[in-house]
């Protein structure tokens, strides 16, 4: 079973790395538990990791207004989680493109 879903590129993810470069947010499985996420992290990117902190996500309901209609829908819960890798360390997202 895979634990990281992906990892989270955003403005706000972003800023969080300029600010610390050692810390990275993904996207993870809302079952997965802190030790978890941690050893798939350091198989997958080959680093060491120092912490890891998470947070739930619950789904939002989201209603648009169409020609049609009103259309109702829901956005999915997801786990979040912040890694916080060893002083020194990096990740390169972008080295297989």
């Amino acid at each position: 079973m895979r634990i990281i879903i992906k990892p989270i590129i955003s403005e706000k993810s972003a800023a969080m790395t300029e600010k610390t470069p050692e810390r990275y947010a993904f996207k993870v499985v809302p079952s997965a538990n802190k030790i978890e996420i941690k050893n798939a992290i350091e198989a997958m990117y080959n680093v060491k990791v120092e912490s890891v902190n998470t947070m739930n996500y619950s789904g939002k309901r989201k209603a648009r207004y169409t020609k049609s209609g009103l259309i109702r829908g829901k956005v999915a819960a997801f786990k979040k989680a912040v890694v916080t890798l060893k002083e020194g360390q990096t990740i390169d997202f972008y080295a297989n493109i």
